[in-house]
């Protein structure tokens, strides 16, 4: 059985450039984590064309574009101070939390 409680280096809502892929050097917000297959979905990059029968949610069908997940190993969070990309590390903040932190910078995120 797979643990389902893993910790990510990004987190819904986090910029992100994508390092690898068809999608290279593009950036986005994470809108999902699908945390047992490691993939998250991203706002408007890996466009893929869907080819959907006639539903009542989508009477006439047809072909619709829709975000695909990328891997979350192809993925750097961009940090929001500099806007570049960085590694993320965790440690321990004031108030005894874990917390990420930019590896580039040393600054709490």
């Amino acid at each position: 059985m797979k643990n389902t409680n893993r910790k990510f280096h990004i987190k819904r809502g986090d910029k992100v450039k994508v390092i690898a892929g068809n999608s290279k050097g593009k950036e986005g917000l994470v809108m999902a984590i699908l945390t047992q297959k490691n993939l998250a979905l991203i706002e408007g990059l890996n466009i893929v064309s869907r080819h959907m029968k006639p539903s009542a949610n989508n009477p006439n069908g047809g072909i619709i574009k829709k975000e695909a997940p990328i891997h979350i190993s192809n993925l750097a969070l961009i940090e929001p101070a500099t806007g570049k990309p960085t590694r993320i590390g965790r440690r321990l903040n004031a108030n005894g939390k874990l917390q990420r932190y930019s590896k580039k910078t040393n600054q709490f995120i």
